[in-house]
């Protein structure tokens, strides 16, 4: 039975607010595109059969829809997470779409970078990733190669593994029997259904699940986070681009349709469709799609979908001895 992929893409965003107001998280965009199109392109690699998308009841979960039945390459279908009672929760609405079939679930506002296609050959796997700080993740104890307990950012954690948002489940069944009965039960862990509690019931029922290792995790929950995604995700595969008129300092992501004139951009820069970039200076920063920039310098920003942001240049003649602050 070949595998059936979720994404849960239903959360609020409310960290990357006032983007998230107007446009899902999974859509905003990093390193050239949305988040949901990085994710995505790691999926298409495991080869499912379909995507389910765990979306909100809302115009934001119809945005999503509408932008997967648009994008192609996958075959898609949808699930809906009517209230925000947690990842666990997410992962249980899929049931209908999954059936019995093996499941990987890869959360929605995460990129892991990871070889999907071997994640999916044989035996039910967890993403982790060696961390500083473990006691901010879900983190996985490991011995003798397999993982014996999972626990939810512990206060005081025995292993640095953190869970990184990836999971591969040969026997999905089993997953959903736990979560139903977590919720039956009412069990919640801070407020919430959670996935990592599923798991740690599967494990304890005797399923043999087994760490896998990833490459590179990056989190687009916060708009500092999102930066540093965009750099990471730049310095990793952005192709040259190039523009007459326009200095461009790489690593740069510049859609082609994008109006930009008279400017610097870059390094670490990503611009999206539509936007127009005249007589401006951006760098380490997202201009969204259909937003314009002019006449400003712009570094470590966010500018969403359809903002206008404008500036003024100054003439100066100053003596000497003299101090000029602009603020």
């Amino acid at each position: 039975m070949k595998l059936v992929a979720v994404i849960p893409v239903a959360g609020a965003g409310t960290r990357l607010r006032p983007h998230t107001h107007t446009v899902p998280k999974a859509l905003l965009e990093v390193a050239g595109k949305p988040i949901l199109a990085h994710i995505l392109d790691q999926v298409a690699e495991a080869e499912p059969e379909r995507v389910v998308l765990v979306i909100g009841p809302g115009v934001q979960g119809q945005q999503i829809r509408r932008w997967a039945e648009q994008r192609g390459g996958l075959s898609f279908s949808f699930a809906v997470q009517e209230e925000p009672l947690g990842l666990g929760h997410a992962v249980l609405k899929a049931r209908g779409e999954v059936g019995a079939a093996p499941v990987l679930i890869v959360l929605g506002d995460t990129i892991a970078v990871a070889a999907l296609q071997d994640m999916v050959a044989g035996g039910s796997k967890v993403g982790v990733r060696e961390v500083a700080d473990p006691r901010r993740f879900g983190v996985a104890n490991v011995e003798g190669g397999r993982i014996t307990s999972l626990v939810e950012k512990p206060e005081h954690p025995v292993s640095n593994l953190a869970l990184v948002g990836v999971y591969y489940l040969e026997h999905s069944p089993v997953l959903f029997r736990s979560l139903e009965a977590i919720e039956r039960e009412g069990k919640r862990t801070r407020g919430e259904i959670q996935l990592t509690d599923g798991l740690q019931r599967m494990i304890e029922e005797g399923e043999d699940l087994r760490p896998f290792p990833v490459e590179a995790w990056y989190d687009c929950g916060k708009t500092e986070t999102l930066l540093e995604t965009n750099r990471a995700l730049l310095d990793r595969g952005a192709e040259p681009v190039s523009r007459p008129g326009v200095v461009v300092l790489p690593p740069v992501a510049l859609d082609p349709s994008a109006d930009v004139l008279h400017s610097v951009i870059g390094p670490h820069t990503s611009i999206g469709p539509g936007a127009r970039v005249h007589r401006a200076v951006v760098r380490n920063s997202i201009i969204s799609q259909g937003a314009t920039v002019e006449n400003v310098l712009l570094d470590l920003s966010v500018v969403g979908e359809n903002a206008v942001v404008r500036g003024a240049y100054q003439r100066l003649n100053v003596g000497d001895s003299s101090e000029v602050e602009s603020t």
